[in-house]
């Protein structure tokens, strides 16, 4: 297989710390190259991350994503590089745009100009990075600039975006180490890499300078109707109700009509409405659900892109400890 294999650790399926380092453990036994973690209105996810780069070994750790508007660029560059201290080195930043309700109704923050923010966090962030001074003079962010007090370290921690459109993604090109996309389809996520190359053109850059990883969400389960179920409902639920720019890059991808059915049941309360408006073919255009075979094809798919460095394995909502354990088990069979 081409490509390696990440792991998105769920922090909402987990009642205590300890169960979010033993899956990543356990990802690490079966060979997962990384695993990732995301952050939205739960816990803050840097004592997890902190307690996985201690208590394992070789494998790579990232969170899935930090907001810009949540946190001050020195504060992602102080966190970075804590987190890069304690996993030896193995750590990588994950930033995003985030989106308005998260950034309105979490944060306290008014959602403007979110890519000029991005790429203006990157730029603070890098420059923390290479000398440890945060003075920078921008549209957004304009400060004279303290010094990082502590060594920098020799390899200062990669940072990934997770973007969907094309203006953001060719700024992920242009300025980022990885790319991290969610629900595209394998041709849509072939358009959507040529805005990529685009950036890495504008920047300088080449396609080994950017790790692009899509989250695909993966159930495999000898009960393919519910594996296949439960995945369509966790997608109509991002379609629909997981802000406005999944939904927007869905019906970009030639799905508009589906998008606008799931939103306007999501907005009657009707989940089961939402989840129906997805079709089978549109379930595999988006997903790995079904049969441990089915998955293990799906994911060599996406794996033997040529675009794809690696893919990040994400799970399902209601799955349990045992269908998550036989799905990561399935799909480590490919390595």
């Amino acid at each position: 297989m081409n490509a390696a294999l990440d792991l998105v650790i769920m922090s909402a399926d987990h009642d205590a710390h300890a169960t979010m380092v033993d899956r990543a453990r356990r990802a690490e036994e079966l060979g997962y190259s990384r695993v990732s973690t995301g952050e939205a209105t739960g816990w803050n996810v840097v004592p997890a991350l902190s307690l996985i780069g201690n208590q394992t070994e070789e494998i790579g750790i990232s969170n899935d994503v930090f907001s810009p508007y949540g946190r001050s660029p020195a504060m992602l560059a102080q966190t970075a590089l804590a987190l890069q201290d304690l996993s030896d080195g193995r750590f990588r930043l994950g930033l995003g745009p985030s989106s308005p309700p998260l950034t309105e109704s979490w944060h306290g923050a008014t959602f403007e100009r979110p890519l000029r923010r991005l790429r203006e966090t990157v730029e603070v962030v890098r420059s923390i990075f290479d000398d440890g001074n945060a003075s920078y003079a921008g549209e957004i962010f304009d400060m004279d600039g303290l010094s990082y007090e502590r060594e920098l370290p020799e390899t200062p921690p990669p940072i990934d975006l997770a973007t969907l459109g094309p203006k953001a993604t060719e700024l992920t090109g242009r300025f980022a180490d990885g790319w991290v996309p969610q629900l595209f389809s394998l041709a849509g996520l072939e358009e959507r890499y040529s805005d990529l190359e685009r950036g890495m053109a504008l920047g300088g850059r080449y396609p080994a300078d950017v790790r692009v990883s899509p989250i695909l969400r993966c159930f495999a389960s000898t009960d393919r109707e519910r594996a296949r179920d439960a995945t369509r409902s966790m997608l109509a639920f991002l379609v629909g109700a997981y802000g406005p720019h999944y939904g927007d890059s869905v019906a970009a991808q030639g799905y508009r009509d589906v998008v606008d059915e799931i939103r306007a049941a999501w907005t009657a309360d009707d989940r089961a409405a939402m989840a129906d408006a997805i079709t089978d073919d549109m379930l595999d255009e988006f997903a790995a659900a079904g049969t441990p075979e089915e998955v293990r094809t799906r994911v060599e798919q996406y794996a033997e892109t040529d675009s794809v460095d690696a893919v990040r394995v994400g799970f399902v909502f209601g799955m349990t400890e045992d269908e998550k354990e036989k799905t990561m088990a399935a799909i480590a069979r490919l390595l």
